[in-house]
């Protein structure tokens, strides 16, 4: 096709007409753009301040700002599109499908992103506690949207998603802050009694670690077939539990040989058939 130099003048005119007639929305398009993504920044800025100096856990004030961030970004996008003269309407229709489409797969995120929000709001733990939960014993490390961050006694990391956390038992070792060691030693039918609970009562006594609000308590447990069990339970703060629980039982080892106690070695039971 052969182009005079009228048709040519005449497109570069109209098209030189279009960019002149569209800059104005581009201009304040990419204008509202830049404004707003650094509005985001403030806003977001003043709200985590805010956050902090109302003492907001800091998992959940890392977990509303991020929200926050995403929202207003939203927003900002649909008004950038909206000033650019791009019908809107349509392209949240689409959003709303690619949304139901995204939630249909990813139905276990989804369950794992509400069990994140569940434990954040109603903090059943926090970070630095010892808990139980899912066949897990270990202490919370971080607390994710999706996933709680667990690291073990012997410095195993574990993620436990936190749809199965939310909606599981969980034993809060730490929430309490002290805790009571239950503990079991055995001693033969030759044993004076009242002088193995004295000797233990003692153990208990003259260690500092040991807690003696509450009171602990030294009674008999149980009379097996071979031996006098004896519940020993010491109460500790948690730093210290591992310590009393240990020490508990190599101090009383020791005191019994002193003694000349012997602590009865543990034989399992046998059911009698009849």
């Amino acid at each position: 096709m052969n182009l005079n130099p009228d048709q040519i003048t005449s497109y570069a005119n109209t098209f030189i007409k279009a960019i002149l007639d569209y800059s104005p929305k581009l201009i304040a398009a990419f204008l509202i753009l830049f404004v707003g993504l650094y509005a985001i920044r403030v806003i977001t800025r003043i709200i985590k301040k805010i956050m902090v100096k109302r003492d907001l856990d800091p998992t959940l004030t890392k977990f509303l700002a991020d929200i926050l961030i995403w929202v207003l970004r939203v927003l900002l996008f649909v008004t950038f599109i909206s000033k650019l003269g791009i019908e809107t309407s349509s392209f949240v229709a689409i959003l709303g499908a690619m949304g139901l489409a995204v939630g249909l797969s990813l139905q276990g995120s989804l369950s794992n992103f509400a069990g994140g929000m569940l434990i954040i709001l109603f903090k059943p733990f926090k970070v630095g506690d010892t808990i139980e939960a899912q066949g897990v014993l270990a202490t919370v490390h971080e607390i994710q949207i999706f996933v709680t961050k667990l690291i073990t006694a012997n410095n195993q990391t574990i993620f436990v998603p936190n749809g199965a956390l939310s909606n599981g038992t969980i034993t809060n070792y730490s929430m309490q802050g002290y805790r009571r060691a239950d503990l079991t030693i055995a001693i033969s039918y030759d044993t004076d009694i009242k002088m193995a609970k004295s000797i233990i009562e003692t153990v208990l006594n003259t260690n500092p670690k040991v807690l003696q609000t509450p009171v602990p308590e030294v009674s008999v447990k149980n009379l097996t077939d071979n031996a006098i069990q004896l519940a020993v339970r010491p109460w500790a703060n948690n730093e210290d539990f591992g310590a009393v629980f240990s020490e508990t039982l190599e101090n009383c080892k020791l005191a019994f040989d002193a003694a000349g106690i012997t602590i009865q070695p543990y034989v399992k039971e046998m059911s009698k058939s009849s």
